[in-house]
């Protein structure tokens, strides 16, 4: 896995993470491939194979100290926090932060190192972003 890889995967983990993937979650994924510069070059070709690489993971007993061990080992630590902000906003696209997702992003900051203060930041961000009228 590359770096784009990586944060692909970590969107797809944290909506795959209450076992419902919605659709508003797969948009925002894809809207994030198609308009962030982090992703300048991604072959949306590749989302399926790494959508299925998460997916095989997740259903091993000790698959996500796997995924997180492929992200570190392939991400950027100074991409760590872009992760962790995009696992934030795929995760409050459908409006409702649910249990799972909230204990997965505590697991991403845990695993990646997040400053709690940063962390606090990127989530008060994403959580502005995707409020409703």
């Amino acid at each position: 896995m590359d770096a784009q890889d990586c944060l692909v995967a970590v969107m797809i983990a944290i909506s795959a993470s209450d076992e419902n993937i919605r659709t508003v979650e797969l948009v925002s994924i894809e809207e994030q491939i198609n308009h962030l510069p982090v992703f300048s070059g991604f072959d949306m070709d590749r989302l399926k194979t790494i959508s299925q690489t998460v997916f095989d993971l997740l259903e091993e007993e000790d698959g996500l100290d796997a995924l997180f061990g492929l992200i570190r080992d392939s991400l950027p630590e100074r991409l760590f926090e872009t992760a962790y902000a995009l696992a934030c906003d795929v995760a409050a696209a459908d409006g409702t932060l649910r249990s799972t997702e909230l204990r997965l992003l505590e697991e991403i900051r845990y695993e990646l190192n997040i400053d709690r203060l940063h962390a606090a930041a990127i989530e008060r961000g994403a959580r502005a972003r995707h409020l409703t009228l």
